[in-house]
């Protein structure tokens, strides 16, 4: 049982580090935001300006991969609070399916996650700390 608390204590913790790496690399594309806002604005004197629809393009494609990039990024982070306090396991097994997707950190841990996350004594932990609901 304190093989899996600690296991469970690291996953925390590597959650909120895949968590803060997630938030700052999703904010890679706010730079091709700035640019199509730069562009609707005419802020580039320049005779051959591309159309307005390109501009439009890099704003709103870029501005949903940030949302898209900072949901996950706070989805990551109640998942190692859950984790904390042995919570909702669902979930947990939920997001651990979703940061696979976050090469090569986030499959790391995704992984070891659901490996954890699926032991009998992991589930019984979580089952066990649902009665004391604060």
């Amino acid at each position: 049982m304190d093989d899996d608390k600690r296991h469970i204590k690291l996953l925390e913790i590597f959650h909120y580090v895949v968590g803060a790496i997630t938030a700052l690399g999703s904010c890679a594309p706010l730079i091709h935001f700035g640019i199509g806002i730069f562009m609707l604005c005419g802020a580039f004197d320049v005779k051959d300006t591309p159309p307005k629809f390109i501009a439009w393009f890099l704003v709103i494609f870029s501005g949903f991969i940030v949302l898209c990039g900072w949901t996950l990024a706070v989805c990551i982070l109640i998942a190692g609070r859950k984790l904390a306090h042995y919570r909702a396991r669902t979930y947990c097994i939920v997001v651990a399916g979703l940061e696979c997707i976050l090469m090569p950190f986030g499959t790391v841990l995704g992984i070891f996650t659901i490996f954890v996350l699926m032991r009998d004594s992991v589930q019984e932990l979580f089952k066990s700390n649902q009665s004391f609901r604060p």
